[in-house]
C-alpha cells in the first residue's frame, strides 16, 4: 500500500499541476485526486466532499493533502480534516513539491510530508544576475 495524495486548491490549480506532473514524469505513481474550491462555494459542503474523498482514498497508509495557500479556504478546509499520522496537510503547493513527492512513492506519510516541504522550499529561488 502507499500514501494517497489529495490536492485541495482554489479553482483548478491542482488539476493543472497534476496534468503537468503527469507530462513531466510520464506517470503518477501515487493515487492522486483533486478537489477544486470555486470562489463562490460553500466551505462546509466542500469539507464534507473532501472528507468522503479521504475515506475512499485512504487504503491504510494515510492521505497527504496539499493546498495552495496557507490561511485560504482550501487550506482551512484541509486543516479541519487533518489527523496526525493519518491525514496530514502541507500548504504552499508548487510544481517542485509535487515532483518531489511523486518521485518517492514508497515513503510513509511523515516522510512524504517532510519531502513535500523540502521540495516546495527548494523550488523557490531568486535568480540574481551577477
Amino acid at each position: 500500500m502507499t500514501v494517497s495524495v489529495l490536492l485541495i486548491t482554489h479553482e483548478n490549480i491542482g488539476e493543472i499541476l497534476l496534468q503537468t506532473v503527469r507530462k513531466v514524469l510520464e506517470i503518477c505513481p501515487l493515487q492522486t485526486r483533486c478537489l477544486p474550491v470555486p470562489f463562490d462555494s460553500d466551505p462546509d459542503e466542500i469539507q464534507q466532499e473532501a472528507g468522503q474523498m479521504i475515506k475512499t482514498m485512504d487504503k491504510g497508509d494515510g492521505v497527504l493533502i496539499l493546498t495552495d495557500m496557507y490561511g485560504s479556504t482550501p487550506s482551512n478546509i484541509a486543516h479541519r480534516l487533518s489527523e496526525p499520522g493519518k491525514v496530514m496537510v502541507v500548504t504552499g503547493l508548487n510544481l517542485p513539491m509535487m515532483i518531489k513527492v511523486m518521485n518517492y512513492p514508497n515513503l510513509n506519510l511523515q516522510q512524504l510530508v517532510d519531502l513535500a516541504v523540502d521540495g516546495g522550499k527548494s523550488g523557490v529561488l531568486f535568480n540574481r544576475r551577477l
